[in-house]
């Protein structure tokens, strides 16, 4: 549950202050998380044209092994573990048998992990879009499974998550209404935290809710190391 409203909330890092006789420490410290309404993090994204010349799902490697290396679950099953409301059974190989989910997509409770998608927040192709077509594959594959920041990969139904397929905000939203201004704080936040640019459509479609229903949407974000 604790990690589930975390994820809600946005992502929340915390600048610890090492010692200067402790360089492993400093190298360890996250940076401080920049805080804004969601109207000033619209005004932050670049606007730039979109380009998915040489695109590929395969570019992106996806699920490694995880944050944690010696668990044995790769990314997809450590996001389902963190966002579970009640916890699955971690079995052998971890598989995961047991335990309750919300896909805040669509409101829909779920009580089989195989019913779910991790949906990445901002596409792969659409980060391809919109900068990561310049990464190198190290990056790609840092940002395919960022655990890093809680938006950035979430835990929904299979349904909505291909229902919303490589779509940014100006062509599909969350079916669920009260779903969409954390949608689009989660989305920009992203955006930001991997320094990825966005199209004049969508950038319009970001401001219609940011000036609109949601503009007392709350963006926190970390920059991406």
């Amino acid at each position: 549950m604790i990690n589930n409203l975390v994820r809600t909330f946005g992502a929340l890092s915390l600048a610890l202050v090492p010692l200067l006789s402790a360089p492993a420490a400093q190298a360890a410290a996250a940076p401080p998380a920049e805080v804004m309404t969601l109207a000033d993090a619209v005004g932050l994204v670049e606007v730039t044209g979109e380009d998915r010349t040489g695109y590929s799902r395969a570019k992106f490697k996806h699920w490694n092994g995880g944050d944690d290396k010696s668990d044995g679950c790769s990314t997809r099953n450590e996001v389902l573990i963190a966002e579970a409301v009640i916890a699955p059974t971690v079995e052998a190989g971890c598989k995961l048998t047991g335990g309750t989910w919300r896909s805040y997509y669509d409101g829909q409770e779920v009580t089989s992990a195989g019913s779910l998608d991790i949906d990445h927040m901002v596409p792969l192709a659409e980060a391809w879009d919109s900068g990561a077509s310049a990464w190198t594959p190290a990056r790609r594959e840092a940002y395919a499974n960022d655990q890093g920041a809680d938006v950035s990969l979430v835990a929904v139904t299979a349904r909505t998550n291909r229902q919303k397929a490589d779509q940014d905000p100006a062509d599909w939203m969350p079916p669920s209404p009260e779903a969409q201004c954390r949608y689009v704080g989660e989305w920009v936040a992203t955006k930001l935290r991997w320094q990825l640019t966005a199209d004049t459509r969508e950038l319009e479609a970001l401001k219609v809710y940011a000036e609109g229903p949601c503009e007392d949407t709350v963006v926190r974000y970390t920059p991406a190391v």
